[in-house]
């Protein structure tokens, strides 16, 4: 049997808008599919909530693919390693303290973790905007990055959702629309962006975690983005916090979608 384009054409586009319809009302929308969106992607999957991520590059898993400076290999310290080996990434121990994965395998196995478990994920999707009422964030505005890099002017679409997580690392892409949208409203010390110190690897792997939190109204902060909400420094290619990071605001989201 020959193949068709037309037919090749109609699956694409039937599937891709099947997924689509089905995201556009949520319980989670991650804006940001590098490590700490997957893992909270996963882990919120897992747990039967329908979560979907949105990336703006074409390719998922954020800086983890370079390691550093594309070495392609990252380091995570004991804690973040039990995050590692419940997905089945292999971890080397370096020195005590120490560990080393592959970041090939570790942003591939990831990701197909987060989609095998139920996590919808499209790329190549930027964040316009938000929806906003009067207490809190209500879902998102999206169109394509194409759009965006091209300043064509082509009006979005919108969904829905109950919280949102801003994965965006360096960019914090959500907090700042937040921000500029109602000034002195967030959950920092100064109600604004405090922006990412420099490198300082030991702690921004202790702030990563701790300023992993809810920062508006239905909005949390993960990853680097966190610390760049927060004020706290970059850690460089150290990826341990970044992974706990994910953990903890899917348990953070659980428990207050369960209240």
């Amino acid at each position: 049997m020959g193949l068709d384009e037309r037919i090749i054409t109609r699956a694409i586009v039937d599937r891709y808008f099947h997924k689509l319809k089905a995201a556009i009302d949520l319980d989670v929308a991650i804006v940001g599919a590098g490590p700490s969106g997957l893992v909270a992607g996963m882990l919120l999957a897992e747990a039967g909530t329908r979560v979907a991520l949105f990336e703006r590059k074409l390719s998922v898993g954020g800086g983890m693919w370079g390691g550093g400076m594309l070495f392609n290999e990252i380091v995570v310290q004991e804690e973040a390693k039990a995050v590692l080996d419940r997905v089945g990434i292999t971890a080397q121990l370096y020195q005590e303290g120490y560990y080393t994965a592959d970041a090939v395998e570790a942003v591939s196995t990831l990701t197909s973790r987060c989609v095998k478990a139920g996590a919808r994920i499209f790329n190549g999707v930027s964040i316009e905007d938000v929806l906003m009422r009067p207490e809190r964030i209500m879902g998102l505005v999206l169109n394509w990055s194409a759009v965006e890099m091209a300043g064509l002017h082509v009006d979005p679409l919108a969904v829905r959702c109950r919280v949102v997580v801003d994965a965006t690392g360096h960019d914090t892409e959500v907090v700042k629309v937040v921000e500029r949208k109602v000034p002195g409203s967030l959950l920092t010390p100064s109600g604004k962006r405090e922006g990412e110190r420099s490198m300082w690897a030991e702690e921004a792997e202790r702030l990563t975690l701790e300023n992993t939190r809810e920062v508006y109204p239905g909005l949390y902060v993960a990853g680097m983005a966190a610390n760049a909400t927060f004020g706290g420094p970059r850690m460089g290619p150290v990826f341990g916090g970044m992974l706990l990071s994910g953990r903890k605001v899917a348990r953070l989201i659980l428990e207050q979608l369960k209240s």
